[in-house]
C-alpha cells in the first residue's frame, strides 16, 4: 500500500502549496481507512431486501429531492453529468442524467444501494460532504482511487429543520466539463431541498394539529359547526352531523338558513356585536325539528370585520336529562321496595303495575302519608319512561302568583326578577320523563285551564313568551281531596278532573291493612336505627299489639315518624290518653318501653343474650357466630369467658 507521500507525488503537476485542505484530510482518512488506490468498487452496496428497507427508510427524502434532481438534470442535459442523492451514511438513493454517462458510472458500480462514505471509496465529494459537513468540489485526481480520476465530482449536504445532516446531493461529470459554478449549482438546489423540508414539516405539523383539534371537537358531546361570512356552513363535528342526521356530503353547499330558524334576524344582531348564550331555538334537522341551546362565538379579523360564526348547539332534552343526573331528579321507588302482604294492598299494587305500562294519566288518591309519591315513583320506574327524568311538584307548596311560572317556565324580561335567558319550567324539565303532580286538589282554578290545555296538545306557551313549545310528558297527579266533591263545589274544573282520572288509584289507609303494621315497623326501626347510629329497640308484643291497633290518622308518615321517636327517646307522644279514644296513651307505652328495658336490665346483659343466641342459632359454630357478631374469635372467648356463657355445644 502506498503512503501518503506516495499519494501526494501524485499530484506533482499541481502545486502542492495549493491542495486543498479538506482534500489532504480526506486523503489522510481514506489512508487510515485502508481503501485501495487501484479499487473500483465500493466495499459496500446493499441489493434486494436491504435495499428496499433503505429506500422505503427514506421515502421522504427521495420524494422531496427528486423534482430539484429531475430540474437540475434538465438543466445540465447533453453535457455528460449525472446527480446522485445518498443518505446521511453515503448509500445511494438516486441516480439520474444522461443515459450514456450513467452506463459508466453503473460500470463503476456507481448505483443505488452503493455506499459513498470515505471508508468505503476513499475522497469523493459525496463522503468527503458528509465528513466536513459543508459542500466540497473534488476534481480529477483529487479522488482517492483512480478509477474516479475522470470525474469531478460537486456536492452538498443536505440538513433537516432541525439542522442535522439526512443526505447529501451531487452532481458529478467529466473532469475537463465541471467549473467552479457547478459547486453553486448543487448548494442553490440543496438550499430548495432544505426550504422544502421545512415547508413539509410545517405542513405535518399542521395537519398533526388539525387532527388533534378535530379530534378534540369530535370529542365534545355537543353539536359545533362553523360558518363562514356569506352564512354557508364550513365544519360540523361528529356530534352535530349525528344531531342533525345529515352526513358531511350533504352539508357542503349548505347555506345556514337552512339550518337555524330565523337566522337573518340572528345575523343581523351578530353584525351588531350581539352575542347568543344558551339562547333556545328550533334546528332543523333531516328528519325532525329539534329544540336546541344555541351559543355564537363570532370570527373577526384584525380589522373586527365579521369573517364567520361558530355556532354550539345542545339537544334541550339531552342536556336536562344531564342536568337531572346532577341535581337528582330521578325516582328511587320501585315495586319491589314497597313494604306489605295486606292482600287487598297487594292487588292494588299488582293493579299499579298495570297502569305502569301505560303512558295515560294516573290520578292517585289516598289520605295524606299513604304513600302517594311512592307508588308514583314506582310507576314511572317500571315503564317505558324509566330512563328519563321524574319531576315532582307540590301544587298546594307555591303561591298563586309563582305556580304557572314553575310549571311552564319563564321567558327573560317576563317579570321583575326574571333571569337573564329565561327559565324553563317542570314540564320542559321533564320532556319525555314523567312530571308528578302532588296536591293537584290544591291547584288555582284559572291555572286548571292552562294546564288542561297542555295535556290535551302537549304544546305550551313560557309565560311572557310567544314560542309554542313542544313537551312529551306522562302526567301523575295525586290528591287527598274528593276531587267529585271539589268539581260540585266548582272547585275543580270537570273537563280538567276527566282529563285526569283516566287511570284511577286509590291508596288505602294504614288503618286498612294493619297486618302490615309488624312488617313496617321492623323496617323503620332497622332503617332508622341505622341512620341515626343506634342501637335496635326490642318491643313486647304487647307494645307491637297496641301499635296495630292504633288508628294512625297520619298513615305510614306517622307511623315512620313515630319509630323514630321511640328509638330517640325510648317514649312516643303521638297518644293522649287511652280512654277518651280507645288507644293507648302516652304513659302506658312510656311504662311498657321502660319495663321493658328493666328486663334487660344491662347493656352488658343484653350483648350476652345476643352473644348467646346468635352461638345457638350457628349450632356452637364458633367460626360463623363470631362473623355474625362482627368481631374475632379471640373476642367472642373472651365475652364467653367474661359473661360465663354456656358453650358446651361442640364446634362443627
Amino acid at each position: 500500500m502506498k503512503n501518503v507521500e506516495e499519494i501526494y507525488r501524485l499530484s506533482e503537476k499541481k502545486d502542492q502549496n495549493k491542495m486543498k485542505e479538506y482534500i489532504k484530510r480526506s486523503h489522510a482518512r481514506s489512508f487510515r481507512y485502508g481503501v485501495e488506490m487501484g479499487r473500483i468498487f465500493s466495499s459496500k452496496i446493499l441489493r434486494g431486501e436491504e435495499l428496499h428497507d433503505k429506500l422505503q427508510e427514506n421515502h421522504e427524502l427521495i420524494q422531496t429531492t427528486r423534482p430539484f434532481i429531475e430540474q437540475l438534470c434538465d438543466f445540465v442535459k447533453g453535457s455528460g453529468f449525472f446527480a446522485i442523492l445518498t443518505d446521511w451514511e453515503g448509500c445511494i438513493l438516486d441516480i439520474r442524467g444522461d443515459e450514456k454517462v450513467l452506463k459508466e458510472a453503473e460500470r463503476l458500480q456507481m448505483i443505488c444501494g452503493a455506499y459513498m462514505h470515505e471508508k468505503h471509496i476513499g475522497t469523493n465529494a459525496m463522503g468527503t460532504a458528509l465528513v466536513e459537513e459543508s459542500p466540497v468540489q473534488v476534481d480529477g485526481d483529487e479522488h482517492y482511487v483512480t478509477a474516479y480520476h475522470r470525474w469531478t465530482c460537486s456536492a452538498a449536504p443536505i440538513r433537516n429543520p432541525k439542522g442535522k445532516i439526512i443526505g447529501t446531493l451531487d452532481l458529478t461529470g467529466c473532469s475537463h466539463l465541471v467549473n467552479s459554478h457547478t459547486l453553486g449549482m448543487v448548494v442553490a438546489a440543496v438550499n430548495a431541498i432544505e426550504h422544502m423540508l421545512n415547508i413539509r414539516e410545517s405542513n405535518q405539523k399542521l395537519e398533526l394539529a388539525k387532527k388533534a383539534i378535530s379530534t378534540i371537537i369530535d370529542s365534545i358531546t355537543f353539536g359545533i359547526f362553523t360558518v363562514g361570512p356569506k352564512g354557508y356552513i364550513k365544519t360540523l363535528n361528529t356530534a352535530a352531523i349525528q344531531m342533525l342526521g345529515y352526513d358531511t356530503d350533504e352539508t357542503r353547499g349548505m347555506h345556514i338558513s337552512q339550518l337555524v330558524e330565523n337566522w337573518d334576524i340572528i345575523q343581523q344582531n351578530l353584525d351588531r356585536g350581539v352575542e347568543y348564550v344558551e339562547d333556545e331555538l328550533n334546528i332543523f334537522g333531516k328528519t325532525k325539528r329539534i329544540h336546541c341551546s344555541f351559543t355564537t362565538y363570532p370570527i373577526s379579523s384584525k380589522e373586527k370585520s365579521f369573517r364567520g360564526v361558530v355556532c354550539l348547539i345542545r339537544e334541550v332534552k339531552k342536556a336536562r336529562k344531564i342536568a337531572h343526573k346532577i341535581m337528582g331528579n330521578r325516582a328511587v321507588y320501585t315495586f319491589d321496595k314497597i313494604i306489605g302482604r295486606n292482600k287487598k294492598f297487594l292487588d292494588i299494587i299488582d293493579y299499579a303495575r298495570k297502569a305502569a305500562d301505560s303512558t295515560s294519566t294516573v290520578m292517585i288518591t289516598g289520605e295524606s302519608g299513604v304513600g302517594k309519591e311512592v307508588f308514583a315513583q314506582a310507576i314511572h320506574n317500571a315503564g317505558k319512561r324509566r330512563d328519563e327524568a321524574f319531576v315532582a311538584i307540590n301544587c298546594g307548596a307555591l303561591p298563586r302568583t309563582l305556580i304557572e311560572s314553575e310549571l311552564f317556565g319563564y321567558e327573560e324580561g317576563a317579570f321583575t326578577g326574571a333571569k337573564r335567558g329565561g327559565q324553563p319550567g317542570k314540564f320542559e324539565w321533564a320532556d319525555g320523563g314523567t312530571l308528578f303532580l302532588d296536591e293537584i286538589g290544591e291547584m288555582p282554578y284559572d291555572m286548571q285551564t292552562n294546564l288542561l290545555r297542555v295535556l290535551e296538545t302537549g304544546k305550551l306557551f313560557r309565560v311572557g313568551g310567544n314560542k309554542e313549545l313542544d313537551v312529551d310528558v306522562r302526567i301523575i297527579a295525586a290528591t287527598n281531596k274528593n276531587l267529585k266533591q271539589e268539581v260540585e263545589k266548582g272547585n275543580f274544573r270537570r273537563d280538567l278532573y276527566y282529563r285526569l282520572n283516566v287511570v284511577p288509584l286509590d291508596i288505602i289507609p294504614l288503618r286498612e291493612r294493619k297486618d302490615d303494621i309488624s312488617l313496617l315497623v321492623d323496617y323503620f326501626i332497622a332503617v332508622k336505627s341505622t341512620k341515626l347510629g343506634k342501637t335496635p329497640v326490642f318491643l313486647t308484643w304487647d307494645q307491637l299489639d297496641r301499635l296495630m291497633n292504633y288508628s294512625w290518622p297520619g298513615n305510614i308518615r306517622e307511623l315512620e315518624n313515630a319509630v323514630e321517636q321511640i328509638i330517640n327517646l325510648n317514649t312516643c307522644h303521638l297518644w293522649e290518653t287511652e280512654k277518651t279514644t280507645g288507644i293507648m296513651a302516652e304513659d302506658d307505652l312510656q311504662s311498657d318501653i321502660q319495663e321493658n328495658v328493666s328486663q334487660i336490665a344491662s347493656l352488658e346483659e343484653m350483648e350476652k343474650q345476643h352473644i348467646e343466641k346468635a352461638y345457638h342459632f350457628f349450632n356452637g359454630n364458633v367460626s360463623l357466630t363470631s362473623q355474625a357478631l362482627g368481631i374475632g374469635r379471640n373476642t367472642f372467648y373472651r365475652k364467653v369467658k367474661k359473661y360465663a356463657i354456656d358453650c358446651s355445644k361442640k364446634e362443627q
